[in-house]
């Protein structure tokens, strides 16, 4: 997706704080927290929102995958000890932005018991 710019950041073509990634997965910084820890974790593979990703990754690999990268991302962040909140934003009234699957982890500080 030439547009998109998670595949760009994906390809080194803009500039990312990365904190994990592997051959399937990557994470990075949000460039806009709203937390002391905001990270992004984004498939390498474009998969728009999580609408499309059982059409997409049949067999549920790449989902159970991303799913265990998040407690390592997550430790590399610090937070795995005082816990961390997971957000996916899915369409434009679930306030999806980027047309890219990903899923925030926010941390670093109390978030208390629902959303701000």
């Amino acid at each position: 997706m030439d547009s998109c710019v998670f595949c760009k950041i994906i390809a080194g073509d803009l500039p990312s704080t990365r904190v994990y990634e592997d051959d399937k997965v990557i994470a990075f910084k949000d460039l806009n927290p709203v937390a002391p820890v905001h990270v992004l974790v984004v498939p390498r593979q474009h998969i728009v929102s999580i609408n499309e990703f059982a059409e997409q990754d049949p067999a549920g690999e790449l989902a159970i995958h991303l799913m265990n990268c998040i407690p390592k991302v997550a430790e590399a962040c610090g937070v795995v000890e005082s816990g961390y909140r997971l957000i996916n934003n899915c369409g434009k009234d679930g306030g999806q932005t980027v047309p890219h699957f990903h899923i925030h982890i926010i941390g670093g500080e109390d978030l208390g018991p629902g959303l701000r």
